[in-house]
């Protein structure tokens, strides 16, 4: 088998993927996927037999159906307090995984360095190590939810720690509740 590529080599399989092993053997509940244990709604059930019927099937155009951009541009345009313009402000992805990689490569360049604040999502760091930038992890004190002050400059703008800030730093990852 040919080598794989060296920016993968520290990757392992996910925690999710662990767990739902684990649970299979011991015949846990796995409440690691989020599978759901109830049947879709009726209506929303009904409507996917009709619209089988209807119109072509065909892929989307890669950043999602135009009327579906146009429905989340007027949404998020109420919530935002702005014009949300469905042509040049809203992507539709195959997931947010996919969504947070497509950022971290918008808006990093090899090299670049990107905090991740622990604890974190286990994709937050593979996806600065695969956009080419280098993840600095930064644990959160369970007293604050405050950036470390070990993390602030001195005001000679000398680092106190190795993961200082930088002209290189292009993004700041945290996990979130709702993520």
């Amino acid at each position: 088998m040919p080598e794989l590529s060296g920016r993968t080599e520290n990757f392992t399989d996910s925690v999710i993927r662990r767990m739902t092993r684990v649970s299979l053997q011991y015949g846990a509940v796995n409440l690691s996927q989020g599978f759901p244990d109830f049947d879709p709604p009726k209506e929303i059930l009904d409507r996917l037999a009709e619209v089988a019927h209807e119109d072509y099937h065909q892929y989307s155009i890669t950043w999602g159906a135009q009327n579906f951009r146009e429905a989340l541009a007027e949404k998020q345009s109420k919530f935002m307090g702005r014009r949300i313009d469905p042509n040049s402000e809203i992507v539709v992805t195959c997931g947010s995984t996919e969504a947070m990689m497509a950022a971290m490569m918008t808006v990093t360049d090899p090299g670049d360095k990107v905090i991740v604040f622990s604890p974190f999502y286990e994709n937050y760091g593979a996806d600065a190590i695969l956009s080419g930038a280098q993840p600095i992890y930064v644990p959160l004190s369970r007293s604050s939810i405050s950036i470390p002050t070990s993390w602030r400059r001195r005001s000679n703008s000398t680092p106190r720690r190795s993961y200082s800030a930088t002209r290189r730093t292009r993004a700041a990852k945290f996990l979130h509740i709702m993520n």
